[in-house]
């Protein structure tokens, strides 16, 4: 009896040692059925049918991605002249060859062509011929034998009429609907967006301004500079920084949510901004508008 408790009987240990081998085994065995239903699929063959579609799904998936990738390299024709701070940005123009070219342009003069840009602005030849390509210039610039005062006679009958053979320029901040709708291409709808906007964003600063009205094509915009531009600043109700709520910020033209959020927080970490330019120092603060934004703000 005593022989056959000493082939049964385990101390704590053995029980111990027992138990934790039974757990190893189970794991073990969990460990091969993984492996070997892993290697299952892997080897796992389609029929024909199956590859072809397959192959198809790749191939329309290659196609989309391409199409898509065109889409976002295509540049519509657009007018040189009047490239806004935002578009000089996304067409790799550095902020002095934007500056360059809004400073001619603030002269009341035009670029006619690719070479006179790239003599105005100086950007680099690598980015030139990238751009040219995309250039639209006005019909009369691109005939020799016509000149600007012939153009302007053809165009039609309910354009502005020119007084002593030369055009008038007048403030745009000064024009009213019925003038703005006697320019080729504006109507009555035009003319009320123009007006709209100038009161949103207290009066145009900028020409190029006016290429930020909903649904006015460039060539429209051109037309209207030949006959109203920014000739005087208008006065533009400041706010400080410091102390405006961030409601107030948020209401200022050029400034969206996210970017209330930036200034907000820039200020509390700074605990008072001493100048506007101090915003060039915030991450992700768009440079391309901080001339737009510092109209509306100061710092007290």
């Amino acid at each position: 009896m005593k022989l056959k408790k000493s082939h049964f009987w385990y101390n704590k240990n053995q029980r111990n040692g027992i138990f934790y081998l039974l757990i190893l085994i189970i794991f073990v065995q969990l460990l091969l059925f993984v492996f070997r239903y892993t290697k299952e699929i892997k080897t796992t063959e389609y029929t024909e049918e199956q590859k072809e579609m397959i192959r198809e799904i790749d191939s329309l998936q290659k196609l989309a991605e391409k199409e898509l990738e065109e889409k976002k390299n295509q540049i519509k024709p657009f007018n040189p002249n009047f490239i806004s701070d935002y578009k000089g940005y996304l067409l790799g123009m550095s902020v002095e060859e934007i500056k360059r070219l809004q400073d001619f342009r603030e002269t009341g003069k035009f670029v006619n062509s690719a070479k006179e840009f790239q003599e105005i602005t100086q950007v680099h030849d690598t980015l030139l011929i990238a751009l040219e390509k995309h250039f639209k210039f006005p019909e009369w610039t691109q005939k020799s034998k016509t000149t600007k005062k012939d153009f302007y006679s053809k165009t039609k009958s309910n354009n502005l009429p020119l007084k002593n053979n030369s055009l008038t320029v007048k403030g745009i901040n000064t024009a009213t609907k019925e003038e703005l709708q006697k320019i080729n291409g504006i109507g009555e709808k035009l003319a009320e967006r123009i007006l709209t906007y100038k009161n949103k964003i207290q009066g145009y600063s900028y020409n190029d301004q006016l290429s930020e009205v909903w649904g006015l094509r460039p060539e429209v915009v051109e037309n209207i500079l030949e006959y109203y531009q920014v000739l005087e600043q208008p006065t533009i109700q400041k706010i400080d920084v410091n102390g405006a709520s961030f409601k107030e910020i948020l209401k200022i033209p050029y400034v969206d949510y996210e970017l209330t959020k930036k200034i907000v927080k820039y200020r509390e970490s700074v605990l008072r901004i001493n100048t506007i330019e101090e915003f060039k120092k915030i991450e992700g603060f768009p440079i391309e508008k901080f001339d737009r934004i510092a109209l509306y703000l100061d710092a007290q």
